[in-house]
């Protein structure tokens, strides 16, 4: 794994989860089914959590969001997922927190916008309500600072200032600055409503790359809170994914962030997973954790007009996929395991070596065999029409032969 100086904060518990300091960056996601429907939102935590997902935050809405809480997490319970439930409360979450105990109970932590919880406004009176319960049922919170509904007394407060300055600052710094402001005046008034330090996490979304870059930097420079990182709407498809790895990617290197979620917008009917394997891919692109063994394949090129490379490439990553869930819970660190599929012997060979298992696939008006590397060394060269079960065998083997039984390594570890 890379070593990247993480920024030191305090460490905040999650419904058992570790959020901050040493502990491993959190991926989260959210679900986008009405929380009032139980069974569809039972269904995409239990397919969020399966994919990976190890925090899962549902829209806290309306009374009939409320009163489901507590049904979900049970039924999530009795399926064994225990994948803690977020809170998202805009607006009324003064109102619902108070109206509906279990769910108070039921949620590992609640979300707070400050700019949707009067803040400003009409005093504090909503926030503090919303706070006091968090210390009555020991939750922790997120401050969750968004600039498309940032607290606008605030904002309107620091811009006059600004204007009054000799050489006033641009509206979008101020905008930034106003921000962090927010959040760390939030968090400060927490704690005087009696949340402890170690309850307290934050998060400044934006929807623009070099603004997340900016305002994560000003923020982590100012306190020790863990932080929640994300673009607040990254969008869909490539541009949210290269958005949000553009801009993450930036201030992870640079050890900020506890907590991140890839905000992308699904396809009509589209898979809400995906979002969850794009948060593990950037954290593992970056060396920071391992979820699932990676496959190495070339693009293609003149010499590779088969797209047979391609399509193996695709059984490959797809029997990884597959497999994960019961490797996991059977060996320990496959995650790490890296494989290659190439196309021709321009790089096959070389990047095979490379990894743990690689072939090497004829390309154009090469001879028709295969070699097979294991651990940089030739093991066997494949032929014919099973070149991709015979792969797969031996990718099998490798696994059993290569990576401790869990079981075997709990013991050990027992008797050390």
């Amino acid at each position: 794994m890379a070593t990247i100086l993480r920024r030191k904060t305090v460490t905040v518990t999650v419904g058992g989860v570790r959020v901050g300091s040493d502990a491993p960056i959190v991926v989260q996601s959210m679900t986008n089914t009405d929380t009032a429907d139980i069974l569809a939102t039972v269904q995409q935590c239990a397919a969020l959590a399966r994919a990976g997902s190890e925090l899962v935050r549902v829209t806290v809405n309306n009374d009939e969001a409320a009163a489901a809480v507590p049904r979900i997490v049970d039924l999530l319970d009795r399926q064994g997922i225990r994948v803690p439930l977020i809170g998202d409360f805009h607006y009324n979450g003064h109102v619902l927190l108070t109206k509906y105990p279990e769910c108070a109970h039921d949620l590992a932590k609640y979300r707070i916008n400050p700019g949707n919880a009067s803040i400003g406004k009409t005093g504090d009176s909503n926030f503090r309500t919303m706070i006091e319960v968090a210390v009555k049922y020991q939750k922790p919170v997120r401050i969750g600072v968004n600039w498309g509904s940032l607290d606008q007394t605030l904002l309107t407060k620091m811009m006059d200032e600004n204007s009054a300055l000799a050489e006033p600052k641009d509206a979008r710094e101020v905008t930034m600055e106003t921000m962090v402001v927010s959040a760390l005046n939030s968090a400060e008034l927490a704690e005087k409503f009696g949340l402890r330090r170690d309850q307290i996490i934050l998060s400044a979304k934006v929807s623009g790359v070099q603004d997340l870059i900016d305002v994560y930097r000003a923020l982590a420079a100012r306190c020790d809170y863990p932080l929640h990182l994300g673009l607040t709407e990254a969008g869909m498809g490539a541009k949210g994914v290269v958005a949000s790895s553009a801009a993450m990617g930036v201030v992870l290197q640079e050890g900020i962030g506890d907590t991140i979620r890839v905000s992308l917008t699904p396809a009509p009917n589209g898979d809400r997973t995906e979002e969850v394997r794009v948060a593990q891919q950037l954290l593992q692109s970056l060396g920071i954790r391992s979820f699932t063994p990676q496959v190495t394949a070339c693009p293609g090129c003149g010499r590779t007009t088969s797209t047979f490379f391609q399509e193996m490439a695709e059984q490959i990553q797809t029997y990884l996929r597959e497999q994960m869930p019961t490797w996991k819970g059977r060996y320990v660190g496959v995650e790490e395991m890296k494989l290659a599929v190439m196309g021709c012997i321009v790089n096959g060979p070389g990047e095979s070596k490379h990894a743990n298992i690689g072939i090497s696939l004829p390309g154009t008006f090469e001879e028709p065999k295969a070699p097979v590397y294991v651990d940089g060394r030739l093991f066997t060269t494949l032929k014919g029409d099973h070149i991709v079960p015979e792969f797969i065998t031996i990718l099998d083997e490798y696994v059993d032969s290569h990576y401790a039984a869990r079981e075997a390594a709990k013991e050990l570890a027992v008797r050390s």
